[in-house]
């Protein structure tokens, strides 16, 4: 069981680079520039909101880093919340 403040492991890490490939170029550089100036392991928790904004689809994601739409209520989590406003912000 893995818990929210511990590093993801390395093969979560290198599957969750992979899936943040996005088909819209826009997203991909955001989310690229992101894992590029992540200084320390990334945590569980970090992962897990990853995980959610992945899910949505590009022209949603793309709303959402451009502050063009609210989070979804089935995502809305503070640990969501911060990751958004931290890729907003690249």
């Amino acid at each position: 069981m893995s818990h929210a403040n511990e590093p993801a492991n390395a093969a979560d890490l290198s599957r969750l680079r992979w899936r943040a490939r996005r088909g819209m170029l826009e997203n991909d550089l955001i989310l690229q520039r992101y894992f590029a100036q992540c200084e320390t392991p990334l945590r569980n928790e970090t992962v897990t909101a990853l995980h959610a904004l992945l899910a949505l689809d590009d022209n949603t994601l793309f709303d959402l880093l451009l502050r063009k739409t609210a989070l979804p209520e089935a995502i809305d989590q503070p640990q969501v919340r911060h990751l958004l406003e931290t890729l907003q912000q690249l």
